[in-house]
């Protein structure tokens, strides 16, 4: 498998896992509020863990002579984090 390929799958996998995490953290704003950790904050836990290795695979495999270019697929995923971040907070603090 060339650089280039390993980069796209973890840049795709870095996408997934984020975008999985908005998701769980959403689906909690249309569930009632449960008196103990349920699924949903399991899965929240480990695509935030499986995000580590898959950004540092993204990060180590990026061709850093065009470091725009390089880090461009990472727009989305960090917004879907912010905002996954941000939604949990306000979940766990005002609702």
């Amino acid at each position: 498998m060339r650089v280039q390929q390993i980069n796209g799958f973890s840049g795709t996998v870095v996408l997934v896992l984020s975008l999985a995490a908005l998701l769980t953290v959403l689906s909690g704003y249309v569930q009632p509020p449960e008196p103990d950790e349920g699924v949903g904050a399991h899965i929240f836990q480990l695509s935030i863990a499986a995000l580590a290795p898959a950004i540092m695979v993204f990060l180590a495999t990026a061709d850093w002579s065009q470091p725009l270019r390089s880090a461009r697929p990472l727009a989305l995923p960090v917004a879907a984090l912010v905002l996954a971040f941000g939604a949990l907070y306000y979940l766990e603090h005002y609702r």
